[in-house]
């Protein structure tokens, strides 16, 4: 196990990779080329690039968070072929490279959702926070607004604003689209794929639904223990694994994290290991400290 700490770029992280070599047992950096829009090819140079740049501080790159999956693999439309052919020529750039783990998400529209970006607790720190309630008084479009208010001209995975300026659009493509479609079209990406895995000794981890359960009546299939096994049933192969998100599998109460991990044996690939900490209702949360006594989550079981 390595301990890693996700860096935005010199372009976009407040954090500095010299400052991160600093932090007690940090050795990795989880990082992704920030420029490249879904269905781009990463070339072998940019990828060195990126790599040196993090040696160069005393750092192992780890892995990338996120080699974007394109609305038309997630959909099925008729040019997905061309974009799992660019995707399957990024994996090969990334082997040669010596990079061997990738996390991506096969989530709808939105990456991650919640309602808040600055939640205050109580020692001062600030943190995401996620009210059903708050939700339900939205719709799509003003979600963006509220996320992007609160983004203080910083970049959020999932959230740019030339991806959100088009949510119109982007829910049109999925209005067809419900759970065994979306399951049917990670599965043929996943089939495409595992090839160049195999090759290159690559681990896919993908990224479960944040949250769990469906925003905007968008399909949910990364979200269970059932699901997840479901998943990996129907690619057996050991390059086709999981990133474990406390803070994702966690916002649905009813999944047992201890349960899921043993199932997930030799499959899980990268880990989020993160608390959280519900309010009044099993939809309103926040994020928390590590310590077990500051959220829900017995993080002491779960290492």
């Amino acid at each position: 196990m390595e301990m890693t700490m996700r860096w935005y770029g010199k372009d976009h992280d407040t954090v500095t990779l010299e400052q991160i070599r600093q932090s007690c047992y940090v050795t990795g950096i989880i990082t992704t080329l920030y420029d490249k829009l879904p269905g781009e090819v990463w070339t072998l140079d940019e990828i060195l690039a990126m790599k040196k740049e993090v040696e160069d501080a005393g750092l192992h790159l780890a892995g990338i968070e996120s080699v974007n999956v394109s609305d038309a693999i997630k959909t099925g439309a008729p040019e997905r072929d061309k974009d799992i052919a660019a995707y399957i020529e990024t994996l090969e750039n990334l082997g040669k490279a010596d990079i061997h783990m990738v996390c991506y998400n096969f989530m709808p529209v939105f990456d991650w959702t919640r309602t808040e970006l600055e939640r205050k607790r109580e020692d001062g720190t600030t943190v995401l926070a996620y009210n059903q309630d708050t939700i339900d008084q939205m719709d799509p479009e003003k979600m963006f607004d509220s996320i992007k208010n609160d983004m203080n001209g910083t970049v959020m995975p999932g959230w740019e604003p030339e991806r959100m300026e088009k949510v119109k659009e982007l829910f049109a493509l999925y209005k067809d689209i419900d759970e065994e479609k979306l399951f049917e079209n990670l599965v043929y990406f996943l089939k495409a794929i595992m090839p160049v895995c195999d090759k290159y000794d690559i681990n896919m981890a993908i990224h479960p639904d944040d949250p769990s359960w469906s925003v905007f009546g968008l399909p949910r299939i990364i979200s269970t223990e059932a699901k997840l096994k479901r998943m990996m049933d129907a690619v057996p192969n050991k390059h086709n694994g999981v990133t474990f998100c406390m803070g994702s599998y966690g916002t649905n109460l009813n999944n047992d994290l201890i349960d899921t991990i043993k199932m997930l044996k030799g499959r899980i690939h990268f880990a989020h290991v993160r608390n959280l900490r519900f309010n009044d209702g099993m939809r309103d949360f926040e994020e928390s400290a590590h310590l077990s006594s500051d959220g829900t989550f017995d993080m002491y079981a779960v290492m």
